[in-house]
């Protein structure tokens, strides 16, 4: 049985505070038991605690990424890597993905689209200690039109009724959520423009219906304004992307759908590319604050913003959830804030709220310890000294040591 008694100069997300200095964590069977002042945490600790320290350092609860795609590979073109692959090879790259998420302090991940239910299978796996990564939350295979965005994942379907037949399916493969593909993306050759609807108002209704009948929330990717408009009616649980796309990709941001998100509760996970600020040096500054403002607007109208890398797609690998959060930092949240959206919020939005995101009494040993303190510096929270992930211990480069490729990422 797992006995810790960990201490750090600084806590954020403890059980009462946001942050305390001095602050420690007691862990008994892979559960936090206590968490809060070193003082008061270390009389409740027995012998047979075994201490670690950290005086420079901080201890959080560990990072959630709420939007990854593990059956990609990050690759150039991630879609020609993943049709190459047979289920057994793909299986295999996301396992070790997953694995090397811990080197980052990711302790849950919500994979958005795989195939064939391979990473429900993963979960699976993991859940049972036979695979070592983070809890996995999966939506399987995504529900699409035909030839829509993502199409060769599997998952086309057309008509309320057959999504209907989708949806249950999913649930009996022991999907976690549905995940529908309200507009088109960018990854997706030869389809439907990003702005552009792919299912009907009726058609997502259904989904959102039939996927709460079966006890599940539904993750909505949808850029364009319109596509936006259709999942806020239909009652999803959370908006992927949410750019605020017109026609032709321009920006049509609506107050009135801001005010909509506000009063459903629905959270936003923008899944910016860890390469962003690449990204606006290369458009230039004008297009950059303009591409960026509909994000800053979301902030300044409390929308709930959650953390998500997209990682899997083009040149995003697992390690790019801090630049997330420093993207959340650049468009006017503080760090707390921006801290909060990768956990306490992305806890909160995935249904999680109950065992992780904090550390509280009962809750799931999901922490990490990071050099510093972030609150002065997100730049910190690259610093991983510690993970511990539903109570195991995960050492940084635990993953590349086994692959035998220590210092370098898989992607």
């Amino acid at each position: 049985m797992t006995k810790l008694l960990i201490t750090a100069g600084h806590l954020l997300f403890g059980t009462d505070d946001e942050y305390v200095e001095d602050g420690a964590v007691l862990i008994s069977d892979r559960t936090v038991v206590a968490a809060g002042r070193r003082a008061t945490v270390e009389k409740r600790a027995g012998q047979d605690h075994r201490v670690l320290s950290f005086p420079d350092a901080t201890l959080l609860p560990g990072l959630i990424d709420c939007h990854v795609h593990l059956a990609f590979d990050g690759s150039p073109d991630p879609v020609a890597a993943l049709r190459a692959s047979d289920d057994a090879t793909l299986f295999e790259g996301m396992a070790r993905r997953a694995e090397r998420l811990l080197d980052f302090g990711v302790t849950t991940v919500r994979d958005l689209g795989d195939r064939g239910g391979l990473a429900v299978r993963l979960r699976d796996e993991i859940a049972a200690g036979r695979r070592p990564g983070p809890r996995v939350v999966a939506a399987g295979t995504p529900l699409t039109s035909p030839q829509g965005h993502c199409w060769f994942l599997g998952g086309e379907v057309q008509g309320p009724d057959r999504i209907r037949d989708a949806v249950r399916a999913a649930a009996q493969q022991g999907a976690d959520l549905i995940k529908v593909m309200a507009t088109g993306g960018g990854l997706t050759s030869g389809g439907p423009a990003v702005w552009e609807t792919q299912f009907t108002p009726e058609e997502l209704a259904a989904a959102v219906d039939e996927a709460r009948r079966a006890g599940l929330p539904v993750a909505a990717h949808a850029h364009g304004t319109a596509g936006i408009a259709d999942v806020i009616a239909a009652g999803v649980n959370t908006i992927e992307h949410c750019t605020w796309m017109g026609k032709d990709g321009s920006m049509d941001l609506r107050e009135d759908l801001l005010a909509q998100l506000v009063a459903k509760d629905i959270s936003v996970c923008p899944a910016s590319h860890p390469n962003w600020r690449s990204f606006a040096e290369r458009v230039g500054p004008e297009r950059a604050r303009e591409l960026f403002a509909p994000a800053r607007r979301m902030a300044e109208r409390r929308v709930r913003l959650i953390a998500g890398t997209d990682a899997g797609v083009p040149r995003s690998g697992v390690d790019g959830l801090v630049a997330g959060l420093e993207f959340f930092e650049y468009i006017g949240l503080s760090r707390t804030e921006a801290i909060a959206c990768a956990t306490v919020e992305a806890a909160r939005a995935l249904g999680l709220a109950h065992d992780t995101g904090r550390l509280r009494p009962g809750y799931r040993a999901d922490l990490i310890v990071v050099g510093g303190n972030p609150l002065d510096d997100l730049n910190a929270l690259r610093d991983i000294r510690l993970v511990l992930a539903n109570g195991l211990v995960h050492s940084p480069g635990q993953a590349d040591a086994k692959a035998g490729c220590a210092g370098r990422a898989i992607t």
